[in-house]
């Protein structure tokens, strides 16, 4: 084993594995996306869905989704699974509310994940009156650069009036997710504290992965020095305590585990994290290519795939290839996650390697 792993960090890796491979076992189904369109009003750069205002992909109906929930529902304990919509731009669709209540009512906790821009004061009271739990909004910098990845002028004034907005409403569960990339980096200590003065207090950073768009746009790619930086950055912000910072759910991180997340490192897709796509193809997080689906709801029921379908998610020995093939850490990074994964299944990049 590395040095570069103290003891009780291995203890603690191999704990953890145990605690991965239980679960495994278990799969019981905790999250489930719904990509609820792929429409979306901005024209971000490292959009890996490469939505745009119209899309190809026509919006779900909300009554199939909601009869997908129907027919989940006798095989949960619906407190426990989180439905979190998604897109696109969820905030596109004009039923979001309707969707709300009705997933309330059945007894499940929602969230978004939004840009912020179509988010008013309006809009937000309508949400959580039809029971939204939780929201994410996406902020990438200061003005010019999150205008510049966002490719809308206002789109940062108003993703800071919705992060402004939602801070007031202490009902709701939400945090800041920030796309960190080469014009950002180098200010992030400065952006902290500006969203600290807003009222941000859970804040979430990723790093840009080659898929969609951003595949396009190799500058938005950080240098393995930048990388290496943004972990140190996050141990200091953690430490320090005003903002609960953390790194994305992708890539094994070596010695950052445990240090820079609530947990180590997991992709839990396929085992906890499932999804409804617009085309209603079954997956498992909604950043994982068409090459992994393992079914339809037009033909296939949701919980039958789940149960029965999913095991190359679950069994990922046949990750163990090209440069994951005599890696020391496989059994802890399981080839990083699902979704860095291109149509024939290899691996894009690994975290580990630009941090070594």
């Amino acid at each position: 084993m590395s040095s570069e792993l103290s003891l009780r960090k291995r203890a603690g890796l191999e704990l953890f594995r145990q605690l991965r491979e239980n679960r495994k076992q278990l799969h019981p189904l905790r999250q489930l996306f719904w990509e609820c369109t792929l429409r979306c009003n901005l024209h971000c750069r490292h959009c890996g869905s490469d939505c745009r205002q119209s899309a190809q992909v026509p919006d779900m109906p909300a009554e199939v989704f909601l009869k997908v929930i129907d027919s989940v529902t006798p095989h949960v304990n619906p407190h426990e699974v989180n439905i979190v919509i998604t897109g696109g731009e969820p905030l596109m669709r004009n039923d979001l509310e309707a969707v709300g209540l009705a997933l309330y009512r059945r007894g499940y906790p929602w969230g978004m994940v939004s840009n912020g821009l179509a988010l008013t004061h309006e809009r937000l009271q309508s949400l959580m009156a039809a029971g939204m739990h939780a929201i994410t909004i996406s902020l990438d910098g200061f003005a010019d650069d999150h205008n510049w990845m966002r490719g809308h002028p206002d789109s940062y004034l108003r993703a800071m009036d919705a992060i402004t907005r939602i801070a007031q409403e202490p009902e709701l569960t939400w945090d800041v997710v920030t796309c960190v990339n080469r014009r950002n980096y180098p200010y992030l200590s400065e952006l902290k504290d500006s969203l600290y003065d807003v009222g941000v207090r859970r804040w979430r950073l990723f790093t840009v992965f080659p898929v969609g768009r951003a595949a396009r746009h190799s500058e938005l790619q950080l240098t393995n020095d930048e990388f290496t930086g943004v972990m140190e950055f996050i141990r200091r912000i953690r430490k320090e305590g005003k903002i609960r910072l953390s790194y994305g759910c992708e890539g094994f991180l070596g010695k950052y585990e445990g240090e820079v997340r609530d947990n180590f490192y997991i992709c839990n897709a396929g085992i906890t994290v499932g999804s409804v796509l617009a085309d209603g193809s079954i997956s498992a997080c909604p950043s994982i290519r068409s090459n992994f689906h393992q079914g339809n709801i037009y033909k296939d029921d949701f919980m039958a795939v789940w149960n029965h379908r999913f095991q190359l998610f679950r069994d990922r020995e046949w990750m163990r290839r090209g440069i994951c093939a005599e890696c020391e850490f496989f059994r802890y990074c399981e080839g990083n996650g699902m979704h860095l994964h291109d149509e024939e299944g290899n691996l894009l990049f690994c975290h580990h390697k630009r941090l070594r």
